[in-house]
This record gives structure tokens, sequence and C-alpha cells, in this order.
């Protein structure tokens, strides 16, 4: 009879080593399955921060152009009133300058739209324009730039000010370009787990005010060449 001893100097049976072989596969493929969810939940992580990042970017730029809106005429109406805004529910146009050293170029056309690609989701764009001062056509300023992409639906609306100076009604199309709208709202329903904060930026011109105080510089100017 064999004593203990002596089995162990026999060495490990076949059936020994692939039960210790399946055991280590077993740990190793545990192992890999903790790196590999460690790394998704890591990467998730970092794009949802990214995304973040990317729309609180988006909203700075859009309540400081927004709320530097200029009342600069953009177009006239049928009638040769000066138009200052125009806005619809998946696009707004409006003057104001770029910030930092491009605001060097002087006003410009500013442009945002909610335009579908191909996979039918949304993106937020805008684009910009020279505004001469001889009133001909805007000069386009290369191509339009993608702000935010991965947007499943959104739309603008407006809000302006009645006769006695009251809050109106929310409005997807605003009706007298001649005016700017008191708030204009930007709502966004984005993919993924980042969400869009509710958007109200108010904007801080009267055209109606500004062409009056022009017109009395104009009438002072005239009295002066007299």
């Amino acid at each position: 009879m064999k004593t203990r001893a002596n089995r162990l100097e026999a060495g490990f049976t076949l059936l020994e080593v692939l039960a210790v072989l399946v055991l280590l596969s077993l740990l190793m493929l545990a192992i890999y399955a903790g790196l590999q969810t460690t790394t998704h939940t890591v990467s998730s992580g970092q794009a949802l921060i990214g995304r973040l990042d990317q729309i609180r970017a988006v909203q700075q730029f859009l309540r400081r152009e927004l709320a530097q809106s200029m009342a600069v005429p953009i177009a006239q109406n049928d009638g040769g009133d000066n138009l200052y805004f125009s806005g619809t529910e998946h696009e707004m146009r409006y003057a104001a300058t770029m910030p930092g050293y491009l605001g060097k170029l002087g006003v410009q056309l500013q442009r945002l739209q909610l335009v579908k690609g191909d996979g039918g989701d949304l993106r937020l764009e805008a684009s910009f324009a020279m505004l001469p001062p001889d009133g001909s056509q805007p000069q386009p300023l290369g191509h339009p730039e993608v702000l935010l992409d991965g947007i499943r639906s959104g739309h603008f609306s407006y809000r302006g000010l009645d006769e006695r100076g009251m809050a109106g009604d929310w409005l997807t199309d605003w009706p007298d370009g001649r005016r700017l709208p008191a708030l204009v709202s930007i709502e966004l329903d984005l993919k993924g787990q980042a969400e869009w904060p509710s958007m109200k930026i108010p904007l801080r011109v009267d055209p109606s005010a500004n062409q009056g105080a022009t017109d009395l510089l104009r009438g002072l100017r005239r009295n002066i060449q007299r």
C-alpha cells in the first residue's frame, strides 16, 4: 500500500491538474469581467462629464449672445420698416457681437437653428454673417457651427409684453420683428443621461426706445447744421 508520502512524490494526477486549471480560468474570468465593468463605468462617467461640460458651455454662449442682442436692423418688411428679430419654432435671427477678439468684426447677424440630421436626430447650429453698414446683403462668415448634437426634440419660444406692459403668452412664432421679445426660451430633449436645463433668457434691448433716441439725435444734428 502506498503511503501519503509516496503519493506526494508521485505528483498530481491529471484530474487534479484539470481541476486547478478550471479554477484558475474561473478566477481570471471574474477578474476580467470586473475590470471590464470598471472600465465601462469610468468611460461612461467621463463621457457624461464631457457632455455636461458641453451643455454648460453652450448655455453660457447662448445666454451671453442673446442678452447682448442689439437694436440693429437685420432686414426690412414690405412696408420698409426695420426688423430687429426673427423667431420661429426651430430658427431665430438677431444682431449681436461675438465675445473677445471676434467682437472686432463688429455687429453680426446671428442665426440659431435646430436642424434634422441623417439619423433623424436634431442638432443645434449657429451661423454668423457680417452686417454691412450700407444695408446690403449680409456676408456669411464660414460654415454653420454645430453647438450641440444628439437632440431628440426641441423648440424655441418667445414671450413679449402687451400694451399694458404685462407678460404675454409664450409663442413659437414671434409675430412682430420690429420689436424684440422680452424672453426667449430654448427647450431641448437630449439623448442619453444628460439633461438640458430649462433655459429662459431675457433680452435687454428695446428697439423702439433705441429708435426714439436715434431720431432725437438726428433731429439735433439737423438743428446744428442749420
